[in-house]
């Protein structure tokens, strides 16, 4: 179709611009966006349509980053070329965080030093300090899957959890990190994933869910921009912890906004989501 390229592009270009200064939700979108763009040619011919554009730039960054994920590995010609689209985004809007939190996502993938990471870690913490996406990131950089361990990963959540406010995008890190541990117990197979359950009687795992359970479900009470996918989180592990009957009110405010993960860890995400919440609700 005709001009269907420039439609796209325009498209992409007001949705983005449309969150502002809301540094979680420009994140967001640029991330769904990023995904349904990467097979295509629609972030290149938009950043040569609009070279000087901030958003032109970090877009192209995190298509180029997400087609990295899916391969797993990034050429370091690639990485570089990613990197200078960050640094130029970042001097043409200083006050914006999302340049950084693409740097954060490519070192990341290219399990880049420590002292790199941090550094621009603080880069991000410094014009938003509870980044939902950049506190994903550095979850799963310091996981003993990548280039941390179990305690450096538990001292990073320790200091989470001592000053994240709680309507903050970042406040469902925790839990994020538990059902990811769960996750892990249940792949491993055998008697350790018939007892994946009771890590969820231990005491932190226990504590994590409770304030989550307390607070999260009140109406309007989570306003970031994936809200939904957090509370779809906190009602897959109150299923997980056998507590089925306490995820009714967080599957009424979750209503028909179903997430792969984590339902998906257990088979087709809607029939999973379906049948526990018809049994919390029944």
């Amino acid at each position: 179709m005709p001009g269907l390229n420039e439609i796209q592009i325009d498209q992409v270009e007001r949705i983005i611009a449309e969150a502002g200064s809301d540094w979680d939700r420009r994140a967001h979108r640029c991330a769904v966006l990023a995904e349904a763009a990467a097979p295509s040619r629609l972030a290149r011919s938009w950043r040569q349509r609009q070279p000087g554009s901030a958003d032109a730039l970090v877009f192209d960054a995190w298509v180029e980053l997400v087609r990295g994920r899916h391969e797993g590995v990034m050429t370091e010609a690639d990485a570089d070329a990613c990197a200078d689209s960050c640094y130029r985004a970042a001097d043409s809007r200083p006050e914006d965080p999302t340049p950084w939190v693409v740097l954060l996502g490519i070192l990341r993938l290219l399990r880049a030093d420590a002292q790199r990471l941090f550094e621009v870690w603080h880069e991000v913490a410094a014009r938003d300090p509870w980044h939902r996406e950049a506190h994903l990131q550095m979850l799963h950089y310091l996981s003993p899957e990548e280039c941390g361990s179990r305690s450096r990963q538990l001292d990073f959540l320790d200091a989470v959890r001592a000053g994240v406010p709680a309507t903050a995008p970042a406040v469902g890190i925790e839990l994020t990190a538990l059902v990811e541990e769960h996750e892990r117990i249940t792949a491993r197979g055998g008697v350790e994933a018939l007892l994946a359950r009771g890590q969820w009687a231990h005491a932190r795992a226990s504590a994590a869910l409770e304030r989550a359970v307390t607070d999260w479900p009140r109406p309007g009470r989570l306003q970031h921009a994936a809200a939904l996918a957090d509370l779809n989180m906190l009602a897959y592990a109150l299923v997980q912890a056998g507590r089925v009957r306490e995820a009714t009110a967080t599957f009424e405010l979750i209503g028909e906004t179903v997430t792969p993960w984590p339902w998906g860890l257990d088979g087709d995400p809607l029939q999973q989501f379906g049948y526990w919440q018809a049994k919390a609700l029944r």
